[in-house]
């Protein structure tokens, strides 16, 4: 087996202890939240008889031990469980909503992309001026908050100018454009501040590498300056840009769940915070896990990339 390949080989395996040590964290935390789930599901009318009932129904008066390892067994086999109020099995609720918030993920990191690195680029090379505007931009983008933001972009773009609607959701399979409508000023409030933070780690990238000599000898070459920027200082530049790239999405998967619940986004952010405040305990499990998990797929593609792109990086964890 080549380098790589134990690297690849090596990386999958340690994602699986990851996994177990956070689906323990995810079943104790929920264990540990105060608040009954059984009365909360049955309101002030319960009675002591109707809670024995329903909780050994729902297998919460099991040791927590059994529980664990029968969620987990469960999962294994594609199961999640049941929504402790709407009855319907949880694997159909993530069926209907992780879409959702995968779409607002990758439409924002999208966004964020094509805005972020560019512009870093330019203010590496650019002008005095360019870089002071990118600077402004960049302390702008990483101070609003993102409920700040939505709130005046709702008030400007839907309440003032009409543009575009300041909540809702239409499946991309129903109408394109709708879809993207609704979608806009989500996916704006996310990427304002990741396009920051690329920028600022484009900018940096990029101004190490165009200090190093080959930058000076291509330029003695007669490269062009675009040619020397573009193609070969950005090529080199584009580890830490992947790196970054992919910490923020595991971002932008936790900033969803503030967005969804701003612009009423039927994702899985919303339905996380919706069972939290039920104690629905296997609906928050079964988010947040899945959510962790896409984190972590998301995690090891990108080392595998940068291994692909870089060997060194391969070669220095094999030795």
């Amino acid at each position: 087996m080549s380098s790589y390949g134990r690297f690849v080989l090596r990386r999958l395996l340690i994602t699986i202890p990851a996994l177990v040590v956070m689906s323990v964290f995810v079943f104790a935390i929920m264990r540990l939240i105060p608040g009954d789930p059984v009365r909360s599901m049955l309101g002030f009318r319960a009675t002591p008889e109707n809670v024995v009932v329903i909780r050994h129904q729902l297998g919460l008066d099991r040791p927590a031990v059994e529980q664990y390892f029968s969620w987990v067994g469960g999962i294994l086999h594609g199961d999640f469980g049941q929504d402790y109020v709407s009855r319907v099995p949880i694997s159909e609720l993530l069926a209907q909503r992780f879409p959702v918030t995968l779409e607002l993920t990758v439409l924002s990191l999208a966004l964020a992309l094509l805005v972020g690195v560019p512009l870093g680029v330019l203010a590496a090379s650019g002008s005095r001026w360019v870089r002071r505007l990118t600077d402004g931009y960049v302390v702008a983008g990483v101070s609003i908050p993102d409920f700040w933001l939505g709130i005046m972009l709702v008030l400007l773009f839907a309440a003032v100018l009409g543009w575009l609607p300041p909540s809702g959701y239409t499946p991309l399979s129903e109408s394109l454009g709708d879809n993207l409508r609704y979608l806009a000023l989500p996916v704006l409030t996310l990427a304002v501040g990741e396009s920051a933070y690329l920028l600022r780690t484009t900018r940096g990238a990029m101004e190490s590498v165009l200090r190093r000599p080959f930058i000076r000898f291509l330029e003695a070459k007669g490269v062009s300056r675009r040619g020397v920027v573009w193609r070969h200082a950005l090529r080199n530049a584009a580890i830490p840009i992947i790196t970054v790239t992919a910490i923020q999405f595991g971002v932008l998967l936790g900033g969803a769940i503030v967005v969804e619940s701003l612009f009423a986004l039927p994702g899985v952010g919303r339905m996380v915070v919706t069972a939290i405040n039920q104690r629905n305990y296997p609906v928050v499990q079964a988010g947040i896990l899945c959510v962790a998990a896409l984190f972590m797929l998301v995690s090891v593609l990108t080392d595998l990339l940068t291994g692909w792109v870089d060997p060194r990086i391969a070669d220095g964890q094999e030795s």
